[in-house]
């Protein structure tokens, strides 16, 4: 007990938090209890001033909350609870004796029997009016618990507890009091007797409605204007009884309110209403409707009448929900249904009018009602329709219904249960008769669509013979020469409807006529319209064919079309070699596009074209290799390897096994005698691979087709070939040493990068050798010249970045050796270039070491690479030791850099780079220079006057954009209009005193570039000037 007392009395002196602990402590190890500290604390309770008493029972309130559970006994409770009680009658006590009763009505010991002491003390005690908002939190608090746990009991209370609580309900403001409040309104309201209390609940809830709390910034409570709504609308759908009171005060929010009130109304509407009752919303309905009716038909904006369509689909299932429908049949339906029907129907009879839209949304929402409901709206709003369509001789008039009949038939569908009989069946013949109209009929086809769209996509609706006749009859559509691209997508969207049904009928009548329509032989390079329409034609051959079924007949067809393109069968002496190839490579890039959208969605029969469509492609290629002289164009190859490409990403590790082995007979040992290369033609024995020595050059052109057929091999599939490292080694020496284009060098490098990448550590000792003899020797040969170098560089940036993307410690050496030539003359700048594609995700490398290729990454290698590079960058620009040449090679690495990175990460180093970017703008380039702007450009986003870090240069700026701007100055146009472009930025990023010595300057040069040649820089032109112009204090 002395150790309790000494405690007691040094917080009491002192309100050292580990006394407080200290006492914790002592209890929770039952060396006292909570009864001793009360005793202890007896002069404290009792005394006549006002502040020891406070602190006293605050001192045994912070103690009770921080207690065990299990030292809370039944008998300390009991003890407490009474005495906790009676301060609350002391107005210097009731704040800490309401924490205190708060962890008490938490604890399991507060039993039934204590809950009407407590209430009726809170009732007695606690004055809301005078309470701040803390205390009054904590007496809300206190009431939650106990409903929540002792419910039944204050139930037997009941009027007394009603009555008290609503008194130190009424008036509360504070947001997170109410959540506790509602919470509780809700509970009593369902759950207790309180039809004594209807108005006065009515009054304490519906008087905060609606909603118009709107949060501080940086709220600390994260009480949001939803979650209040949230939990008041609870309380308005707690009872029916409120909906005699409920319905006119949301008829006169909705008809004064603003916006956002008439939204929050038609929500919680539409949540009353089914709790309500369908006999007050019956005798309301009339009302409701004239208020709601104003929403859907001279709406506010388009939000607030999709709600009040919502809301009136609500009244409606209210009133006709299952058992309450007073009619038999649905032809009988009486009330709001009928009467709303009537009058929408009414207004359809002119329906190019804007009022029929409204309409006809109503009369559809109906269809989303109920069974009954919607069977009689469809029972007199189609017959309706197809009466006024055949009366109405005025085509625009006959568009605006069909229209109409589309949006009919869509909800009709959307109505209608899976397993159900379609709503629309017994009017089917007379609807599918005026859609075949509209589709057949040029001024009435895109409506017409519409509505065979929804009959298609109606389940069941339709037999097979009839889609069959819809397929015949667009097909007719789609072949006809003149045709809107609008209406050719609308055409095609119907056809892909179908195919998702029954796709034979496509296959036998629209397939066969969009291959008829594609021309044997190319069209003359001056045929603009033949060269058009056979694009369109496969454009609609790559929407249509996205189906197995289809899919197949597409790629046996055009694949078919583009081996008779490049080797046809007799020589026409006036055939045009390059359309030829044109025409080829549209059906093959059509092929890629194809395959690129099935291998997206991962469509499971992409990965049989392996065997299918692969092998065919390798026979072409190699046999045209052989036999074409020059082959066939470095641009189809391209396409071809895509579509190779395209296929090897759905292959399982196995396959992929298989089809590289065979993929290096063919391509590295020349062997076609295996399945991967058979095909239409015969290869003769000229074949001995791109590698081979004396291979022409048509030969070497195929190692992109090789590429595309390795860069997507998985890291676990061994390369057929002897040592990696000499098959590394060799081809990057053939890549510098006897390639004839950059073409085939890219390739080849994509091959190494991919390969690198994936067998790391198989090939260190090829890594280590690049690193160590390959460049120094390659820089040391005096009879390289340049271009060979550069070259060097290329392949340098491949090897570098299949490192870089998966963090290799190898990285560091592979960068280190670009640094190393930036004083060179000749390539520093090619050098400093290369740090830049390094991290580009846009470079030619980018693609291949992606996640669809299976390359090896791992995140954070670009911040990683950036972190080390650009302060050394930073320095090599700044220091003086190498000279200016030195310098300007670090500036362009920035450059580089900067532009293939995100601003953040190189946002903290602006204050240091701006000089160095400025620098930059002046350099003989106009690539760098366009970097830099973009830089510029890329830096300003976000930025703000207050804190723009160019303020000081502004002047150099303006300075150098306008000198930029000038076609006179400046003959690239990318420049030109980086520079104006961030010209009409620097008003917006720079406080005025700053841009207004230069505003006149700026407004009278920019006149020049308002009559650039460019039509871009003419546009850029007049913003900046408006920008400037208009720029004020």
């Amino acid at each position: 007990m002395t150790s309790t007392t000494r405690s007691v009395q040094t917080w009491m002196a002192t309100e050292n938090e580990a006394e407080l602990e200290s006492l914790v402590s002592e209890v929770t190890e039952g060396k006292t209890t909570l009864v001793n500290i009360v005793k202890a604390l007896g002069e404290y309770l009792t005394s006549e001033e006002d502040k020891i008493r406070t602190k006293g029972v605050e001192l045994l309130s912070s103690v009770i909350a921080r207690c065990p559970a299990d030292k809370l006994t039944r008998q300390a409770v009991r003890v407490l609870l009474a005495f906790l009680c009676q301060k609350l009658e002391d107005t210097e006590t009731i704040i800490p004796a309401l924490k205190g009763l708060l962890s008490l009505a938490r604890t399991s010991n507060c039993l039934p029997e204590d809950a009407p002491a407590i209430a009726k003390a809170l009732f007695t005690h606690a004055k809301m009016n005078v309470l701040v908002q803390t205390v009054r939190h904590t007496v809300f608090s206190i009431l939650d618990a106990l409903v929540d746990r002792h419910r039944q009991t204050l139930k037997e209370l009941n009027n007394e507890f009603l009555s008290g609580y609503l008194r130190m309900a009424e008036g509360e403001k504070d947001p997170r009091n109410l959540l506790v409040a509602f919470a509780i309104d809700r509970v009593l309201i369902i759950e207790f007797d309180i039809k004594d209390y209807i108005e006065a609940f009515f009054n304490v809830t519906f008087c905060y409605f609606p909603i118009t709390f709107r949060p501080p910034p940086n709220d600390p409570y994260g009480i949001t204007t939803d979650d209040l709504k949230a939990a008041l609308r609870g309380c308005l759908t707690a009872t029916p009884e409120f909906g005699r009171m409920a319905i006119p005060l949301f008829l006169e929010k909705l008809t004064a309110g603003s916006p956002a009130t008439k939204r929050d109304t038609l929500s919680t509407m539409s949540a009353c209403f089914p709790v309500y009752g369908s006999g007050l919303a019956r005798s309301s309905a009339r009302e409701l409707w004239n208020h709601l009716k104003l929403e859907i038909f001279q709406p506010t904006d388009n939000i607030t009448a999709d709600m009040a369509l919502s809301c009136t689909q609500e009244l409606v299932k209210t009133i006709y929900a299952p058992g309450q429908e007073d009619q038999k049949e649905d032809d009988e339906i009486e009330g709001l249904a009928q009467d709303v029907c009537q009058e929408c129907t009414k207004i359809l009879r002119e329906p190019e009018k804007s009022q029929a839209r409204p309409a006809i949304k109503v009369l559809c929402a109906f269809m989303s009602t109920t069974p009954s409901v919607a069977r009689y709206t469809i029972s007199k709003v189609v017959p309706y329709l197809m009466q006024l369509f055949r009366a109405i001789e005025e085509t625009g008039a006959r568009v605006s219904t069909l229209l109409l009949l589309s949006d009919v038939i869509a909800a009709a569908r959307d109505a209608t249960d899976k397993d159900s009989t379609p709503a629309l069946l017994p009017f089917k013949d007379e609807v599918f008769g005026v859609a075949t109209t509209g589709l057949t009929s040029a001024s009435m086809r895109a409506p017409g669509i519409a509505c065979m769209l929804g009959l298609v996509s109606t389940q069941g609706l339709l037999t097979d013979e009839e889609l069959g006749f819809v397929v015949h009859k667009a097909t007719e559509v789609l072949s006809e020469a003149a045709q809107s691209d609008e209406d050719e997508a609308d055409i095609l969207k119907l056809l892909t409807t179908i195919t998702g049904l029954t796709p034979h009928h496509v296959v036998e009548q629209t397939l066969p006529t969009l291959f008829s329509a594609l021309p044997e032989n190319p069209p003359a390079s001056t045929d603009l319209v033949a060269h058009a329409k056979y694009r369109r034609t496969l454009e609609a051959l790559k929407t249509l064919c996205q189906k197995a079924e289809l899919f197949e007949v597409f790629m046996v067809r055009l694949t078919t079309r583009v081996e008779l393109l490049c080797v046809p069968a007799s020589a026409d002496p006036d055939a045009d070699p390059e359309a030829r190839a044109a025409y080829a490579y549209a059906i093959l890039k059509t092929i890629s596009r194809t395959l690129a959208v099935k291998v997206e969605e991962k469509h499971v029969d992409v990965s049989k074209y392996i065997e299918r469509h692969v092998p065919r492609v390798f026979n072409l290629f190699v046999y045209a290799s052989v036999t074409l002289p020059g082959g066939l164009h470095s641009r189809l190859i391209s396409a071809a390897a895509e579509t190779v490409d395209l296929v090897c990403q759905t292959l399982s590790t196995e396959r992929f096994q298989s089809f590289l082995e065979g993929t290096f007979r063919v391509f590295v040992d020349g062997d076609v005698s295996g399945d991967i290369a058979q095909g239409q033609f015969k290869i003769p024995a000229g074949w001995k691979g791109p590698f081979a020595d004396g291979a022409s050059d048509a030969q070497k052109s195929l190692i992109v087709l090789f590429a595309g057929s390795v860069v997507s091999a998985y890291k676990e599939n061994t390369i057929p070939v002897t040592s990696l490292s000499a098959f590394l080694d060799q081809l990057l020496q053939w890549s510098l040493q006897d390639t004839t284009s950059h073409v085939q060098q890219i390739a080849a490098w994509k091959i190494v990068s991919s390969l690198v990448n994936k067998h790391t550590p198989e090939v260190l000792e090829f890594l280590n050798d690049k690193v160590a003899v390959f460049w120094p020797t390659r820089f040391e040969d005096v009879g390289l010249d340049a271009d060979n170098h550069r070259r060097t560089i290329g392949c340098w940036v491949y090897l570098a970045r299949a490192l870089l993307v998966q963090n290799h410690s190898l990285t560091a050496p592979f960068v280190d050796r670009l640094f190393e030539v930036f004083p060179r003359a000749d390539i520093g700048w090619d050098a400093a270039k290369a740090l830049g594609r390094l991290v580009d995700p846009h470079a030619e490398d980018g693609a291949v070491l992606v996640k669809k290729h299976r390359a090896v990454t791992r995140i954070l290698h670009v911040q990683k690479f950036v972190s080390t590079v650009l302060p050394r960058i930073i320095d090599g620009a700044t220091a003086k030791e190498g000279g200016e040449a030195v310098q300007l090679s670090y500036l362009v690495g920035l450059t580089a850099l900067i532009r293939a990175i995100p601003k953040a990460l190189y946002a903290s180093y602006m204050p240091t780079l701006i000089p160095l970017l400025l620098r930059g703008v002046d350099l003989p380039d106009d690539e760098i220079r366009a970097n830099v702007i973009d830089t510029f450009l890329a830096a300003a986003d976000g930025d703000t006057p207050e804190k723009s870090l160019i303020s000081a240069h502004a002047t150099s700026l303006v300075t150098k954009m306008l000198k930029y701007s000038r076609v006179v100055e400046m003959r690239n146009v990318r420049v030109r209009v980086a520079a104006l472009k961030y010209l009409g930025v620097i008003p917006a990023i720079v406080r005025y005193d700053v841009v207004h010595p230069v505003k006149a300057r700026v407004v009278k040069e920019l006149v020049e570039a308002l009559d650039d040649p460019k039509r871009a820089v003419r546009r850029e032109a007049v913003e900046a000037r408006t920008t400037w112009f208009k720029a004020a204090a």
